[in-house]
């Protein structure tokens, strides 16, 4: 015969260790997010340029696997990886690190609506427009631009597409961080909006790069064929 009480106490059992191993995996989770704002705290600047290092050269490798984007030798880790992390953590993040701190300095103690009203401006007037061309920059020089005139062009060709998508999720972002997050958190949170919308950019540059190309191709190969059959026209 079946001893209920002794069933009912293995099931218990059982889910009180499935309970204990889902906190555990929580709390180990939690324990990483925690190391992690402690590292913020303690040393911002080291932290966010691994941060943006990080995304930036993960961004390219998403990007260009959505896209089929291959180097000569078939891999998705191309040329632009390494310099995509250099950009990242040499640039981005120390950029935004200081721009990031000098408008929260000069709101500091402000909270009322007004304030973080006038911060969303500073932010989309001045802070996006200097990280922006710094972006389009630096993306020109990783994609071969060597003259200052190449550079040049590349800025004045995507600042104003940049900056309208700027305008449309910046405010959201800073609303958010207002909000939600503490000071120093708010230059990786803004690295992953970045990241997330610059991998999709990217995936669609590229997949359009590839399609011109590809017609090219074909372009290039029919008239190779139409020469061909002309030169031996002639010929008879």
């Amino acid at each position: 015969m079946v001893d209920t009480n002794e069933l009912i106490r293995k099931e218990v059992k059982t889910i009180t260790s499935s309970s204990s191993h889902g906190r555990s995996g929580f709390m180990r989770g939690d324990g990483y997010l925690q190391i992690y704002l402690s590292q913020l705290q303690h040393n911002p600047l080291r932290t966010k340029m691994l941060t943006s290092g990080t995304l930036s050269a993960l961004q390219e490798i998403l990007a260009s696997l959505y896209a089929g984007d291959r180097d000569k030798k078939g891999s998705y880790l191309t040329a632009r990886v390494p310099k995509m992390a250099i950009y990242g953590s040499l640039i981005s993040a120390p950029l935004g690190h200081i721009l990031v701190t000098l408008l929260q300095k000069a709101f500091a103690g402000r909270t009322s609506g007004k304030s973080k009203l006038a911060q969303i401006l500073v932010s989309n007037l001045v802070v996006s427009p200097i990280q922006n061309s710094v972006y389009l920059a630096c993306m020109a020089v990783i994609a071969g631009a060597r003259t200052a005139h190449q550079i040049r062009s590349t800025v004045k060709a995507g600042f104003m597409p940049v900056m309208k998508v700027s305008w449309c999720t910046s405010p959201l972002a800073l609303l958010f961080a207002q909000k939600f997050l503490p000071p120093h958190a708010w230059v990786p949170f803004f690295n992953l909006v970045a990241f997330v919308i610059g991998t999709y950019i990217n995936a669609m540059t590229k997949k359009k790069r590839m399609a011109v190309l590809k017609r090219k191709k074909l372009h290039d190969k029919k008239d190779s064929v139409e020469t061909t059959k002309e030169y031996y026209v002639r010929r008879e």
